[in-house]
């Protein structure tokens, strides 16, 4: 029998609810195919974090670099305040193992809601292709006033980068800024992802996402190297460049019939947080980081700290971030069965999550799709 070694870390909030439900998804899921998931739990969070004053140990990386995949909770606590658990976890980890891409589906489910209508007998099956290590999330920059240096240093799977910035204000004044950089092999290689996707799923377009007339130095070179990376590599494919902000619009106009979306990271981050909603809602919304080491699937939510330990918190994200991960580490079979065992649950006439309106916590949910599973 194969044995899978798969690391979670439950993390803050609602993360050790909903991973706990997604464990035991994904065990249901390897006894009915005939394989075994071995967990090994990191305590990695707000508290480790609270007590160490730091988001990780440098053993983490060499700990985790052992493991197939890496199943994530959520980060994320008041007590911390928005920024250090996100930087030195999630940040740190996307780029230590240069987990470049940022894979988000966006999926009708039935009985969910949707905000906007969907033309009859049609459905959204879109997938958000975001570039995960570079743009305005390299974390370059600084802030002073006058006249001020700044140093920048970055390590990337691709490059290591060091420089300086000098501003000199006159009048002084202070401010703050932070540098966008995406680099040729970087767009490359998400762009090659993309439209590999995109023959996978038998489509014959994707549309890349840009801002190329207002940031032309940054975006323009994003072009300039997606049309240059389809034109040799994929001259089967129709490449459609499509703004931003015409994006958004377009989205919320109609929904279904958009397929991959190949985005720099950080239109990737607005656009498939939009495209979430417009598929029913964040607790349905999935998400790898994907490289080739160490992949680490999360849902997309956060910790929300409020409902943490009222049964309140949906698992269902987490649950197809498993199935997703399944798929990633090779078992496609037990990935596929994972999420229609949550739209059986979701058809059926059992109770819904409180999140899209039913009374079922967390648990009962979790072991609804387990049913779901084991019956199918």
């Amino acid at each position: 029998m194969t044995i899978l070694d798969v690391a979670t870390i439950p993390g803050d909030g609602i993360g050790p609810e909903v991973t706990a439900e997604a464990v035991k998804v994904v065990d249901t899921a390897a006894e009915k195919f005939g394989f075994a998931v071995k967990w090994t739990e990191f305590p990695f969070g707000a508290g480790y974090y609270l007590k160490h004053g730091r988001g990780l140990p440098e053993s983490a990386f060499r700990d985790l670099a052992d493991f197939k995949a890496l199943l994530l909770g959520a980060v994320g606590d008041p007590r911390v305040g928005p920024g250090p658990l996100e930087r030195e976890i999630l940040l740190a980890l996307r780029f230590h193992f240069d987990q470049y891409v940022n894979l988000r589906p966006a999926l009708s489910f039935p009985g969910v809601p949707t905000p906007a209508p969907f033309p009859p007998g049609e459905a959204l099956n879109a997938v958000i292709v975001r570039e995960n290590t570079e743009d305005l999330y390299m974390g370059l920059g600084g802030s002073g006033e006058g006249s001020f240096r700044i140093e920048l240093v970055a390590d990337r799977g691709l490059y290591s980068l060091k420089g300086a910035v000098d501003l000199h204000f006159s009048p002084p004044v202070a401010a703050g800024f932070s540098i966008g950089l995406m680099s040729r092999p970087g767009i490359e290689r998400i762009a090659g992802y993309a439209f590999a996707l995109a023959r996978r799923r038998g489509e014959k377009t994707v549309h890349a996402v840009s801002k190329a007339n207002a940031v032309p130095h940054l975006y323009g070179f994003w072009d300039q190297c997606v049309r240059e990376t389809a034109a040799r590599d994929y001259p089967d494919l129709e490449l459609k460049f499509v703004n931003v902000d015409a994006v958004c619009y377009l989205m919320a106009r109609r929904p279904p019939g958009w397929g991959v979306v190949l985005c720099p990271n950080l239109f990737g981050d607005i656009v498939s947080d939009l495209m979430s909603a417009l598929a029913g809602g964040i607790g349905l919304a999935a998400a790898g980081n994907i490289g080739e080491g160490l992949s680490m699937f999360e849902p997309v939510h956060g910790s929300a700290p409020d409902i943490a330990g009222t049964g309140g918190a949906n698992p269902l994200a987490a649950i197809l971030s498993a199935g997703m991960m399944l798929e990633h580490i090779g078992e496609k079979e037990a990935s596929a069965a994972v999420e229609n065992a949550v739209r059986a649950y979701l058809a059926s006439d059992g109770g819904k999550p409180i999140e899209l309106g039913g009374d079922a916590v967390t648990a009962r949910v979790g072991d609804a799709v387990r049913r779901a599973l084991l019956r199918s």
